[in-house]
């Protein structure tokens, strides 16, 4: 599928990178639940494309957010490569599965789960001065984290910082900013990796997917400065809303893809 490189095109992908940079520097998010709902609302892409297209534009948005919290310290580098290991494989194991459940009992799961997510939000409220010791112990655990993150990014095709991120907080005790600087760095190889394989398949957009990139990489430093500034319960609130917003999104896709049956 080719979409018609119109000057409506170049604009809307330019505006569609500035808000997914931004709101991946703020929350450590790479973007995706942002930029696939508009590139087929705005841009008419086909599920795929989008996705493929999405996965490729937060490679360079997510290493500027590497960096940008990197200076601050807010980077845990081994806890991040152990989860991106068990990302990888697990997003093997989530192709996999695809084909065997069903889509919408799936997206109802994930409901619930950020539906969890966000009362923690406001019941746990990270410190800024938190750090995870890395054991044997927490080791395993971030295999184990990495291992479903990847699953559901295979199922759902959605980015790891929504689960890596209030994970990393509420059972790990990592504070929000180092959480989100972690994520960021998890998403890096397996965004490359699984890039690769949709160019190979032809469901990347390699022009979009290019000026979403550069376009967020201009934002995601200001989000990233803006989450330093605000103190941790109100980055759980805002980190709350923006997963009330995916939950939405999801139960919707759920409920017309029950009454198309």
């Amino acid at each position: 599928m080719t979409v018609a490189r119109t000057p409506r095109f170049y604009v809307l992908t330019v505006v569609i990178g500035l808000l997914a940079g931004l709101l991946s520097g703020m929350f450590g998010v790479g973007g995706g639940t942002i930029i696939v709902p508009m590139l087929v609302m705005l841009l008419a892409f086909d599920q795929r494309l989008a996705a493929g297209t999405s996965l490729a534009a937060i490679v360079p948005t997510a290493a500027v957010g590497v960096v940008s919290y990197a200076t601050t310290g807010s980077v845990a580098w081994i806890p991040a490569i152990i989860l991106a290991a068990g990302a990888v494989v697990g997003a093997q194991i989530g192709t996999w599965l695809l084909a065997k459940l069903s889509q919408n009992t799936i997206r109802w799961g994930f409901v619930v789960f950020l539906v969890v997510v966000i009362v923690f939000l406001f019941i746990v409220i990270p410190s800024r001065d938190a750090e995870v010791p890395l054991t044997w112990l927490t080791g395993g655990g971030f295999v184990v984290l990495g291992v479903f993150t990847g699953i559901m990014a295979g199922l759902l095709g959605v980015g790891g910082g929504v689960i890596v991120v209030p994970a990393l907080m509420f059972l790990f005790g990592t504070s929000d900013l180092e959480a989100k600087g972690t994520s960021l760095l998890m998403m890096i190889p397996t965004a490359i990796s699984g890039t690769i394989g949709n160019i190979r398949r032809g469901n990347v957009d390699l022009v979009a997917a290019a000026i979403i990139g550069v376009s967020a990489c201009t934002t995601t430093a200001l989000g990233a400065w803006i989450a330093t500034l605000v103190d941790p319960f109100t980055a759980n609130v805002l980190f709350a809303a923006y997963l009330t917003f995916i939950a939405g999104q999801m139960a919707l896709k759920a409920w017309r893809a029950r009454r198309k049956r």
